[in-house]
């Protein structure tokens, strides 16, 4: 395999055609090895337009969530946050660390939360090698309060929740983003949220995708008969 090749054909086939037409994010993406971050035996695919198992079997991994988001997901959530050099990030569910390296390329400083321990040492290990310093990987579960760090310039929830909990856009800066992939399959929405004060908030939804479940965030109820 050409990885130069295949590198330059996610972007220009998959993630560019997707509305991802910031150059920086662009220029990122070409940057930043993501195949450095993928499983030994899933490496061939990291290019691929799908979803990469990181522990176990596909059918686990997607069910749990131990699983990469789409490239171009990552790459059109990381254009919507729009994030800035002085901005402190939140993001829930490290998974390989990818996108917390990407985070880190742009932000000032990173806190990434994972739930799984064996993946907590495979983003650790992942943003070593790769020189990042400026993002911390932390066991922890994204859907409890998160310990008192301050508030954040931006979060990203990296997995589809049923809805955003309130917990986390009371963590949010003045001015702030939150950006989530919220809803239920067959359609669920991009939406990023942005504090405008104390009270209040401005939501905006402009597309539909699907992505895996982030673990234990609430799901809706359902009568049953």
């Amino acid at each position: 395999m050409n990885i130069e090749q295949a590198r330059f054909n996610m972007i220009e086939q998959q993630i560019r055609p997707w509305n991802v037409l910031d150059a920086d994010v662009l220029q990122l993406l070409a940057v930043i090895k993501r195949e450095d971050f993928m499983p030994a035996a899933h490496k061939g695919l990291a290019f691929a337009d799908l979803e990469i198992p990181l522990l176990g079997s596909s059918e686990d991994a997607m069910r749990l969530g131990q699983c990469t988001l789409a490239p171009r997901l990552e790459a059109r959530l990381l254009q919507d946050l729009a994030v800035q050099a002085h901005e402190t990030v939140l993001e829930i569910g490290a998974g390989s660390g990818f996108m917390a390296a990407l985070l880190a390329h742009r932000a000032h400083r990173v806190l990434t939360l994972e739930i799984v321990p064996e993946l907590v040492t495979m983003a650790r290990e992942n943003l070593r090698k790769a020189g990042i310093q400026n993002a911390e990987v932390r066991l922890g579960d994204g859907a409890q309060p998160v310990p008192a760090q301050g508030r954040y310039d931006a979060i990203l929830l990296s997995g589809s929740v049923a809805e955003v909990p309130h917990n986390l856009l009371a963590l949010l800066n003045i001015g702030a983003r939150l950006a989530a992939i919220v809803g239920e399959e067959p359609v669920m929405r991009a939406t990023v949220i942005t504090r405008v004060n104390q009270a209040e908030f401005t939501t905006t939804q402009n597309w539909d995708t699907v992505a895996p479940r982030l673990l234990n965030f609430p799901e809706p109820s359902r009568f049953k008969f």
